[in-house]
């Protein structure tokens, strides 16, 4: 096809098997196998290398590669770093054969069994946990031919699809699943490339579902469900002083600058957001008479402020007053109530 240039017609462009391989090479040589037929990530196998076994098989059909993806429990990372330094932006589209797979990205997890597809994304970061031998076709699609931008993208990975995920879903999946395993051994290659067209098609068909899903009221799919998921994980970390938007990032499977954007189109900065939290939760505690035994720098620490001063700082600068005398003045109000 003019405009996507792929190897001639013939062998695989991949095959690797760790068949006859030495049990102690088996690890590095598959992390090496997936780079290199993926894009770059950390992998690491779940079992003895003696009793453990992946191989690939990648076919170019023209529009898309298609891989028979093979293996024991593993458990696989694309991480910040590795987006960095591998500017490969595909998309792929994994089809579950057998086993079982956990597929992280963009804040959301899709558990995948036989028959569920899931789109995820190699220009952010992404982890698998493969918990058992698992088999699948794994589809590698240019991500202009999807014809859905950026911002949607991120709204449909990680998202399991199957047949009984709508009408949409239900016509489209048999026919990805029958194409595919036409397309991967197709030895015609006007055939394989005909084919691997039409894939691609249905896919991007599949993608807008999944994007008219998202954009339902109460789907919970966009970026707001993504900014809770961030805000409920480092509401339960305040008392780290520790707490940065890069772990939080690297847990949610996102770069630290899109964390920040998120918290911008709220009109705050992660920073803000987090010493607001913690100070409210300290003005509460410092209300509470079952807690007058904590001296204030003992309260401070325990909501994540290493520095007392900077504490007492931040909340004159919140509320008006020192901590200390907002303790008092909260006293004073409860005793003139009376019990």
């Amino acid at each position: 096809m003019a405009g996507h240039p792929h190897p001639p017609p013939g062998p695989p462009h991949l095959a690797f098997s760790t068949g006859t391989m030495p049990p102690k090479e088996r690890a590095a040589a598959w992390q090496r196998a997936l780079s290199q037929c993926y894009v770059t990530v950390e992998a690491a196998i779940g079992a003895a290398p003696e009793a453990w076994s992946g191989s690939l098989t990648a076919h170019w059909t023209g529009t898309l590669r298609i891989t028979a993806d093979m293996s024991g429990p593993a458990r696989v990372r694309r991480t910040p770093d590795s987006v960095a330094a591998d500017g490969r932006t595909y998309v792929f589209a994994r089809t579950q054969l057998e086993g079982s797979v956990r597929l992280v990205q963009d804040g959301r997890t899709a558990h995948l069994t036989p028959g569920a597809l899931a789109f995820h994304d190699a220009a952010r970061p992404f982890a698998l946990a493969l918990p058992e031998p698992q088999r699948a076709h794994v589809l590698t699609v240019p991500r202009q031919l999807l014809r859905v931008d950026d911002a949607t993208l991120r709204d449909i990975t990680a998202i399991p699809v199957t047949e009984t995920s709508g009408a949409s879903a239900a016509l489209l999946l048999p026919l990805v699943h029958g194409l595919v395993r036409e397309a991967a051994d197709a030895d015609s290659p006007y055939g394989s490339e005909e084919l691997s067209r039409t894939v691609v098609g249905l896919l991007a068909a599949l993608a807008a579902h999944l994007a008219a899903e998202a954009d339902r009221p109460g789907a919970g799919w966009g970026q707001v469900s993504l900014l809770e998921r961030i805000k409920t994980a480092a509401g339960a970390r305040l008392g780290e002083p520790g707490l940065s938007p890069r772990a939080l990032a690297e847990e949610h499977h996102i770069s630290p600058r899109y964390l920040h954007k998120l918290f911008r189109a709220e009109g705050t900065t992660f920073g803000r957001w987090v010493l607001g939290r913690r100070l409210s939760e300290c003005r509460a505690e410092l209300e509470r008479a079952d807690r007058d035994h904590l001296p204030v720098a003992a309260v401070a620490a325990r909501w994540g402020f290493s520095s007392p001063a900077r504490f007492s700082d931040a909340f004159r600068a919140a509320y008006g007053e020192p901590p200390g005398r907002w303790r008092e003045s909260a006293r004073a109000r409860q005793n003139s109530v009376g019990p």
